[in-house]
């Protein structure tokens, strides 16, 4: 933005500059030679009252050399006859006119030239002739315009310094309003400008200001309600701790106090993640012993179900950026989808596999597959859930600086491909 300010205020001077310069340049052009010709018509005018008045020939040539040592050209005179006084002059057809009575100027090669008729004591008509060249004519005309050049040259420069400083009071406070506005968006919610610059940049960075401590005191509240489920959920879960511990068969009342441990657990994980200040080093776990547990946790499910499924992972620690909260989240939400959507008896393949800059986790089943497009998309559901299973997947792996596509498995059914990026061990933390 200060580049082009600078450069249409570069346009701008010099269009005036030209549109002034360049008439003034040939006014002192055309100055320079009506000044050069007055002075030779002044010369010829001299020589009048000596021709017409004086026969001795010797007499009017030494007139004429004197004329000439001040004349801007060179000084003759033609008599009736075609003869020359002084330097050599073409006797041609402008000679002729000039015999007729006429005073004038003419163009030749070379330069101009003035002709004067007089009429000598002998009754005839000689012509005083003025040549003044080129070189006379445009004397100090290339010296005005090397001065007109340079001030013109000093009045865009002095435009140019201008106009940047100028910009700079508009460039710099914007400058400053895009670092602050990337700073926020990098979630340096501390993050504020100093309104500077004109009124209106002025103006927008105390909105911009007013916004970042609107948006903190926002996450504040959405974070303190979060966190307040742990109080309001502290009375439900009790009463399911209750429920279990009235069962009669002890592994039934081990498997839901498992259950309920890994509700609270989750919970306290999520209110964790949500209070946290400090977002800047990203979690990790290890997506193939994460894939491993919950597969485990499903298997009790499937094999009721009657559904076949196939586990593949690896046996070396697939590290991923992601907490490992959200990642059996998004497990589950994909595995769930399966069971819910498909019917009793489809099979399921889940593989973790090495990809290009990363790790992918697939899901394969043999059901019927997506019946529509945009079933990833929040509030989207073609079985009448609320849609948000797969949203939470693929939100969960472009945390991860991933991504999460749909397409048709081998046999038909749905694949789920989540794909997360290449973790730094140095950048993460394992949760």
């Amino acid at each position: 933005m200060r580049r082009r300010l600078v450069l249409a205020a570069a346009a701008i001077t010099l269009t005036v500059i030209l549109s002034f310069a360049i008439p003034l340049g040939l006014l002192v052009r055309r100055v320079a030679n009506d000044r050069a010709l007055q002075a030779a018509d002044r010369s010829a005018r001299a020589l009048v009252p000596v021709v017409a008045s004086v026969d001795d020939r010797a007499t009017i040539e030494r007139v004429v050399q004197g004329v000439s040592t001040s004349s801007p050209g060179t000084v003759s005179i033609i008599e009736a006859n075609g003869a020359v006084l002084g330097p050599p002059a073409p006797v041609d057809d402008d000679v002729a006119l000039a015999r007729r009575g006429h005073n004038f100027t003419a163009d030749v090669h070379g330069g101009r030239r003035v002709l004067d008729p007089v009429v000598t004591p002998d009754g005839t008509v000689a012509v005083i002739s003025v040549f003044v060249p080129s070189s006379a004519l445009d004397r100090g005309v290339q010296t005005a315009w090397l001065v007109l050049a340079a001030l013109s040259g000093a009045m865009l420069l002095a435009a140019i310094l201008v106009a940047n400083r100028l910009a700079r009071t508009v460039t710099e406070p914007i400058a400053d309003l895009a670092a602050t506005a990337e700073r926020l968006g990098q979630g340096d919610l501390d993050a504020r400008v100093e309104p500077a610059g004109p009124p209106e940049v002025v103006e927008v960075g105390e909105t911009l200001n007013r916004l970042a401590g609107r948006i903190t005191e926002l996450l504040a509240a959405e974070r303190e309600l979060v966190a307040d489920l742990s109080h309001r959920l502290r009375t439900p879960i009790t009463a399911l701790r209750l429920d279990a511990e009235s069962l009669a068969d002890p592994d039934e009342r081990a498997r839901v106090n498992d259950d309920v441990d890994r509700v609270v657990d989750s919970l306290d994980q999520l209110i964790n993640e949500v209070r946290r200040e400090d977002r800047s080093q990203p979690a990790s776990c290890d997506l193939a012993e994460t894939t491993r547990r919950r597969l485990d946790f499903w298997g009790v499910l499937l094999d009721e179900q009657g559904r076949h499924y196939v586990l593949r992972v690896p046996d070396a620690r697939a590290m991923v950026p992601v907490a490992r909260a959200d990642l059996e989240a998004a497990i589950d939400a994909i595995v769930g989808n399966v069971v819910a959507h498909t019917p009793d008896g489809v099979a399921l393949e889940v593989t973790v596999s090495k990809a290009s800059g990363g790790w992918e986790l697939v899901v394969d089943d043999d059901g019927p597959g997506f019946s529509h497009d945009g079933v990833a998309a929040r509030g989207t559901s073609g079985a009448g859930s609320t849609g948000l299973g797969l949203d939470i997947a693929q939100r969960t792996a472009e945390r991860a600086g991933g991504s999460m596509r749909l397409d048709r498995s081998a046999t038909g059914g749905a694949r789920v491909v989540m794909a997360f990026a290449t973790v730094d061990p140095a950048a993460i933390r394992t949760s």
